[in-house]
């Protein structure tokens, strides 16, 4: 059976990669990828809450920091890390669109 998730890096997740069709998938097949996907996504939550420990961390420096070129780096690592952010959330709903196809 293929591998058909890849970890990537930047989300500290494994993310689908499909080498097909969703509906070239026999039902089998997607309810075992769908099985492997929950198992994935249900680690999405913690995911976040780490990251936003490190925003409130980096928030916390921010708030002291009087060099201006070092408060310009930690609010570009803020905003790198709300983007993660947001990119997980995205990964976290594509359940819903996936399941309906499943179970249409």
């Amino acid at each position: 059976m293929h591998n058909h998730f890849v970890w990537d890096d930047k989300l500290g997740i494994s993310v689908p990669k499909l080498h097909k069709s969703w509906e070239a998938y026999n039902r089998a097949e997607q309810a075992a990828i769908m099985l492997q996907w929950e198992k994935i996504r249900g680690t999405i939550p913690d995911r976040i809450r780490e990251i936003e420990t490190q925003i409130n961390k980096l928030q916390d420096r921010l708030s002291l920091e009087e060099n201006f070129e070092l408060s310009c780096e930690l609010n570009d690592k803020i905003a790198s890390q709300a983007s993660i952010i947001n990119d997980l959330w995205l990964w976290y709903r594509l359940n819903q669109q996936v399941t309906m196809k499943i179970h249409g």
